[in-house]
């Protein structure tokens, strides 16, 4: 059997370019300090050779990772069950992989689980972080944050953190579009299932609704979910129980619509005819349910992608391609994106 190929060492490129181990060192590290004739004949040997530098002693040398995490305080069951994740996730990605970062995803949600995050956080592992649905009982923002780590949030954080950037969605006007479409189209008793309320999220959306209600809000008619499709139908039916003359229902998310959908469906409540329903997201699921759901969109992968930008600006790496929202983040250190609603069946 062939002896396998050794992998070439940083002192047979040197060898071959004819200069020292440091100037190699420092020239696979990008240091600007080596003159561009030796430079060139530096990068020559590494392809001739196919050298390839060793990760770890690289992250010694430029005190790097090239990696980010995404922290997401929730189970795994949701991270992998919400298509919202799965939109920031692809959005962030992407934009790190453009300026040559890995991103690792981390899930907490016990105190064993920030301990561990802390202790992964202060071992150099990654540069910075990415943090998103956060809940109340749990400052992840701050833990990162104190661990000496860049922290760009996906949403504004339950805790106020002023050297913190974000980059959310105008949750309180698309509960007021949602109310207003309902009011509009004639509907008198209206209810919502809320989004979980120790979530910035679900407390916006919450209070944008009972804004736009004004005179015709009643506490009553809310019932709080927890983002599921599970959560939306039991929620919902709890809300009929209590007032069966619900002619409107607004929900917190896409997912929870859903769910209300069955519940409406079980209980021989025809949809739009006796309650339209309103959900929040526009997952790709909402157009393509069995009956299209009436939703407010928001830009989830733009929503990544500028979280990732905002992280690479902090960071001191290139941007490419940089997004039009970014330039006022500059300023302000946060982005609120803009919502609209989406008329389909349901509502």
């Amino acid at each position: 059997m062939m002896p396998a190929r050794q992998r070439p060492t940083l002192e047979q490129v040197a060898a071959r370019a004819g200069v020292s181990r440091a100037t190699v060192s420092r020239v696979v590290n990008g240091s600007p300090t080596v003159e561009e004739a030796m430079a060139e004949r530096v990068r020559a040997a590494v392809d001739e050779l196919g050298y390839v530098p060793n990760p770890a002693a690289r992250a010694l040398m430029t005190r790097r990772a090239d990696a980010v995490t995404l922290v997401a305080a929730e189970a795994t069951s949701r991270v992998f069950g919400d298509p919202f994740f799965a939109a920031v996730a692809r959005g962030a990605s992407q934009e790190l992989a453009r300026s040559g970062l890995h991103m690792v995803l981390s899930m907490v949600q016990t105190d064993e689980d920030l301990d561990r995050l802390a202790g992964f956080l202060r071992g150099g592992h990654v540069d910075g972080a990415l943090v998103i649905s956060e809940h109340g009982d749990h400052d992840v923002v701050g833990l990162v944050e104190g661990c000496g780590i860049t922290v760009v949030a996906g949403g504004r954080p339950v805790a106020a953190h002023p050297g913190v950037a974000h980059v959310d969605h105008d949750n309180v006007e698309g509960g007021r579009l949602a109310a207003r479409h309902l009011l509009a189209s004639g509907r008198r008793c209206i209810a919502t299932v809320a989004g979980p309320q120790d979530m910035t999220a679900g407390t916006d959306r919450l209070a944008g609704f009972r804004e736009a209600l004004g005179e015709a809000f009643d506490e009553e008619l809310i019932e709080v979910g927890d983002f599921t499709t599970t959560g939306g139908a039991l929620a919902t039916s709890v809300l009929l129980q209590r007032r069966p003359d619900v002619d409107g229902l607004f929900v917190a998310n896409d997912l929870m619509a859903l769910g209300a959908l069955t519940a409406l469906r079980d209980a021989g409540r025809s949809v739009p005819g006796d309650v339209a329903v309103i959900g929040f997201d526009d997952a790709d699921v909402a157009a393509v349910a069995a009956l299209p759901l009436t939703t407010v969109r928001q830009r989830t992968e733009t929503q990544g992608r500028l979280m990732a930008q905002l992280l690479l600006q902090r960071l001191g790496r290139p941007v490419p391609d940089a997004l039009p929202e970014l330039a006022a983040a500059e300023a302000s250190g946060s982005v609120v994106l803009g919502v609209e609603l989406v008329v389909r069946d349901s509502a």
